[in-house]
């Protein structure tokens, strides 16, 4: 009889917008005990799940599993390049951005199911100024919202589109002198420019439509500034994975970008904002991490899948609703209560 494999899963208790005890009582459920030994490991501070991740790989663990948004995703991932163990993904963040990609099922028991097939493949990377991304890193627009979102205090799909179309009207675009392979340097006007390893940004907004995690290049995409009038088109081009038709969207792939803009600013990887000085270095590194993925995927067009996304995304979306609902209530009625007190 065949070893069996040792998994760790580490969850963050605070990301996403989804309660984590079903999940829990999901793998014990459907995971397959008869291949796999599992520990479930729980995240005290940001930066813990890397920890965690780490001392798993040093300890010969086969898979570790990153329940949590992409923040988790990222921080467990960057433990294991160049290592083993495999990662493996239960998404129940606000974008999970890495595991669309990968299309993993947003449902948890899905989601075991893909793990209990086990297909690990040797995926690439990205490091943006040295700091590893697995699904986009970008500068300009996007880096923008990522850190208004960050200090919102508030996940979720609903909080990102409310600062998306609050900051969008003010945005400034900037000029980029980019360099690409240390060789071709081009001068851009731009609303953003997106470096991908995965096609999407999370949430089904595909802004490298064609990207691959095994072809060893990243694509590239840049946004010039657009008008408020353009800007509906450009957002449903962005959902149904046609963004790279807009006259307004120039794409390339390469191995290494330079990026040069005139004053220090914000960055992202996989939606977590940095500040960063003025130069900017993107690098792809090739099969650098050991993934599970679903082996089971199968191609739609256009928009199906845009439909098709839609609908899997209306429960996460009615719970971020609900809750805000309920926030509502609670402090409705925390007032009365006061108000009461008062009269009394």
């Amino acid at each position: 009889m065949a070893e069996k494999k040792r998994i760790h899963f580490i969850i963050n208790p605070i990301s996403g917008t989804q309660k984590k005890d079903q999940i829990i009582a999901d793998i014990g459920n459907y995971l397959d005990t008869t291949r796999f030994d599992y520990e479930i490991k729980y995240t005290q501070y940001a930066g813990h799940a890397a920890l965690i991740a780490r001392e798993a790989a040093d300890n010969g663990i086969d898979i570790v599993v990153a329940i949590g948004g992409d923040g988790t995703v990222n921080e467990v991932a960057r433990s294991l390049v160049h290592r083993q163990t495999a990662l493996a993904i239960i998404p129940c963040g606000s974008g999970n951005g890495l595991a669309r990609h990968l299309e993993i099922p947003i449902d948890p028991v899905g989601a075991i199911q893909v793990l209990n097939e086990c297909v690990i493949h040797e995926l690439d990377y990205g490091k943006i100024n040295n700091i590893p991304f697995f699904c986009t890193c970008g500068i300009g627009f996007d880096a923008f919202v990522s850190s208004k979102f960050a200090e919102a205090g508030k996940r979720g799909f609903l909080t990102y589109i409310e600062n998306t179309l609050r900051e969008g009207l003010s945005y400034k675009p900037d000029t980029y002198t980019i360099t690409i392979d240390d060789n071709k340097q081009m001068v851009y006007k731009a609303f953003l420019i997106a470096c991908a390893n995965a096609s999407q940004y999370g949430n089904n907004a595909y802004i490298a439509p064609n990207a691959s995690m095994s072809d060893g290049l990243m694509d590239v995409t840049i946004m010039e500034p657009i008008s408020v009038l353009e800007a509906p088109q450009i957002a449903i081009q962005l959902f149904n994975r046609t963004i790279d038709h807009n006259s307004k969207i120039k794409t390339f792939r390469c191995k290494k970008v330079s990026i040069e803009r005139a004053a220090p600013g914000v960055i992202h990887f996989d939606g977590d904002p940095v500040m960063a000085g003025k130069n900017v270095d993107v690098i792809l590194v090739e099969k650098g991490l050991n993934v599970v993925i679903n082996s089971h995927t199968t191609p739609q067009p256009p928009l199906l899948r845009m439909f098709s996304n839609f609908y899997s995304d209306l429960n996460q979306f009615r719970d971020e609703i609900i809750e805000k609902q309920k926030r509502l209530i609670r402090s409705h009625q925390e007032h009365v209560r006061k108000s009461l007190k008062r009269l009394k």
